[in-house]
């Protein structure tokens, strides 16, 4: 690690610690992500290092955050050796993220629509159909994982796969709550089985979030989340769910009704609505893929040769 500089500790994710740091040679800022991987006397865990190079593959999109470097360092043990082996992920580095950049429009009188909105609605879908052909599911999608490079105003996903490498506990081991404001209904009901569908699931919340300026679903617990969902798009049944009433965590709920989606977002025009109906459906198979939502027709005015 003695070709980084460590600039400041820009945070403490769920998979580690997160340094800003400098490319003595080059000069280069890159993105410092300490992995908390015990590694054995084998080295590096098959399952990580397959991981690692998916993250490599993946990250060839422009939508998705540049894993420039692996690196190996030790921990502890002094000069004469004998530490704990620590991997470090180097990133491209990009110092705002769709949170922090939803929050600067939400200040002020009036909150103007973002007005990169539908292009980096188009940009996340890009981004997660590039993993989703490559097999790869995301799982915590949500806007403080998706960077901007604010000068290009390109939209990159970031922490992906790290959830399948780094298996750790859901509750940060910052006791950061992991937030579930994006999280899919079959997975809040304890679904084991789940699949590209639940980051669609959270694109709809990030697609919402973006026009209302705030979130569409803001539970504190995993009971909260589900009533949040159930009140405005009704509590689900057999009929528009087969096979909820089967999960794990299905309980009988309040019924509620279905309320029209524009209620939620007053500001968003009718085919926003339409995309986002299609995004927030009940059951998974019903839900639009990444690659058909890249058609809709709610990104016609977008210049697409651009991206």
């Amino acid at each position: 690690m003695e070709k980084y500089e460590k600039l400041e500790k820009v945070g403490e994710g769920t998979y580690g610690k997160v340094y800003k740091a400098q490319d003595k040679a080059t000069g280069q800022v890159v993105a410092l992500k300490k992995t908390r991987l015990e590694m054995d006397d084998e080295g590096i865990p098959p399952t990580a290092l397959r991981e690692i190079s998916l993250l490599r593959l993946l990250s060839s999109s422009l939508y998705v955050v540049r894993l420039l470097a692996v690196e190996q360092a030790t921990k502890g043990g002094g000069a004469g050796g004998g530490g704990k082996p620590v991997l470090y992920l180097v990133f491209e580095f990009l110092d705002t993220d769709l949170k922090k950049f939803v929050d600067a429009y939400r200040r002020g009188p009036a909150p103007k629509p973002l007005p990169t909105q539908v292009s980096f609605l188009y940009q996340l879908c890009k981004g997660i159909a590039h993993c989703h052909g490559h097999g790869v599911l995301h799982r915590d999608l949500k806007p403080q994982n998706l960077l901007v490079d604010k000068e290009k105003m390109i939209l990159k996903i970031a922490d992906l796969g790290l959830s399948r490498a780094f298996t750790v506990p859901m509750k940060s081991y910052t006791h950061e709550i992991v937030t579930l404001w994006y999280r899919a209904p079959e997975v809040l009901l304890g679904a084991t089985h789940y699949s590209t569908s639940v980051d669609i699931w959270s694109i709809g919340c990030i697609f919402a979030e973006m026009v209302r300026k705030q979130a569409l679903f803001p539970g504190d617990s995993e009971l909260q989340q589900l009533l949040h969902i159930f009140k405005l798009l009704g509590t689900p049944t057999e009929e528009d769910w087969p096979g909820v009433t089967a999960l794990r965590d299905w309980h009988e709920f309040p019924q509620w009704k279905a309320q029209r989606l524009t209620r939620a977002v007053p500001t968003l025009e009718p085919e926003g609505i339409d995309l986002l109906s299609k995004m927030l459906q009940f059951d998974p198979a019903n839900r639009i893929s990444a690659k058909a939502a890249l058609e809709h027709p709610y990104f016609n005015s977008l210049d697409k040769s651009q991206f």
